[in-house]
């Protein structure tokens, strides 16, 4: 087969895949013809094929697939022109924190926040698939401890923790904030909002010497 040929068959079954596929996956459409590496050399040359396209090929958490481009997002905003937002700020924020911080107990969310946490919003999160418990802290009560998800990565549209903004003061916190909003909001699901506003109205601020200007999420180490 040649290359013509092999980048058309990766292009058709990236488009018509539900989920991102893996490069594992991909070589079963050539029977074993091709190795990994030249898989990977033909999904770079797929990406410079879409670099002038609305549409473009990134590698996420779980593999590869096409999306649109930021800049669409305008356009693409018009079909749904009376969509709500559907993340508060509480959840964004509690979010944030778990991908900054993790792994973090409820208990240092709600440090950082200086707020208490509805436990329902940590459930949506949850059933969203965008955090999971992933431990339990040897402690008093042993708290659960929550992390990110590969899933959380795919629908925010990067591979890595790292492709988030660098947190620097208050503005930082804020561009963190926008792109995680802008990533998941492409992310449709027909049920409730995470956190109704009467849910983040509900919240009681703690008085914690580490909830302070200085105690927004910073980057993983």
């Amino acid at each position: 087969m040649n290359t013509t040929d092999a980048k058309r068959v990766l292009e058709t079954a990236l488009i018509c895949a539900t989920q991102p596929l893996q490069v594992r996956e991909m070589e079963v459409l050539f029977d074993g013809e091709l190795t990994a590496d030249t898989l990977k050399q033909l999904l770079l040359q797929l990406q410079d094929d879409w670099a002038a396209r609305g549409v473009e090929l990134v590698r996420v958490a779980s593999g590869w697939r096409f999306q649109s481009r930021p800049a669409m997002r305008e356009y693409l905003d018009r079909l749904h022109p009376e969509k709500p937002p559907r993340y508060t700020r509480a959840a964004l924020e509690t979010l944030a924190i778990i991908a900054y911080r993790q792994p973090v107990t409820r208990g240092d969310m709600e440090d950082i926040r200086g707020v208490t946490i509805n436990s329902l919003l940590l459930k949506q999160l949850e059933e969203r698939g965008w955090v999971e418990v992933i431990g339990h802290r040897e402690s008093v009560g042993r708290p659960a401890l929550y992390a990110t998800t590969r899933q959380f990565l795919d629908d925010l549209g990067v591979e890595s923790l790292d492709q988030l903004p660098v947190m620097s003061g208050a503005d930082g916190g804020d561009a963190m904030l926008e792109q995680i909003e802008f990533g998941l909001s492409e992310v449709n699901f027909p049920d409730q909002p995470i956190a109704s506003p009467q849910e983040a109205e509900s919240e009681v601020r703690i008085e914690s010497p580490t909830a302070g200007a200085d105690a927004g999420p910073g980057r993983p180490e």
